[in-house]
């Protein structure tokens, strides 16, 4: 018994270091799926962008929902990447996906917004469709876009400031704006 004890110790340990390492995934260049509403209801802080909106700029996509704990606790670096970058050519956008009924209701994610001092363009994705588009399957999940309008890399989990992710992250994104 006391074995076993071991080795789940060990691996609650390992874990959250294999996780930061499985969580970077290299794309493969398609083109970012267009924006799937483009109503102005469902955009909060913008009017509705267009994919050709954002060339020449490296995107960030947030695929988050605010029921979800590890989204809303990644905020806080978010906005600390958003404010550092925010001389250069970068861009984060929101996909707020529900995961329950609830979280469908656009007053609520506007408060949440508004809570979460969110100040970047989100859109609405009550449908999931963008969530398929972009072959999406966790909460949060962030997509890096290049200059040229590609899906480069994806990145899951939550984030904070000076973690390993954190660090991978904007080393990506200073390789894409490099290019």
């Amino acid at each position: 018994m006391p074995r076993y004890r071991a080795s789940a110790r060990l691996l609650c340990l390992l874990l959250p270091l294999l996780a930061v390492r499985l969580s970077a995934e290299t794309l493969d260049r398609r083109p970012l799926p267009p924006f799937t509403q483009t109503q102005p209801a469902a955009w909060f802080n913008s009017p509705p962008l267009k994919v050709g909106d954002l060339r020449g700029r490296v995107v960030l996509i947030d695929v988050w929902t605010y029921g979800c704990w590890n989204c809303y606790r990644s905020f806080p670096w978010l906005r600390d990447l958003e404010a550092d970058l925010a001389d250069r050519p970068f861009q984060v956008i929101g996909i707020h996906t529900p995961e329950f009924a609830h979280e469908r209701d656009p007053e609520r994610v506007a408060a949440k917004i508004r809570e979460f001092r969110l100040h970047h363009p989100v859109m609405l994705d009550n449908d999931r469709a963008y969530w398929r588009a972009l072959d999406n399957q966790y909460w949060p999940s962030y997509y890096l876009v290049d200059r040229q309008g590609r899906l480069r890399y994806r990145f899951v989990g939550e984030t904070h400031a000076d973690d390993r992710q954190a660090q991978i992250i904007r080393q990506a994104i200073e390789t894409l704006l490099a290019e």
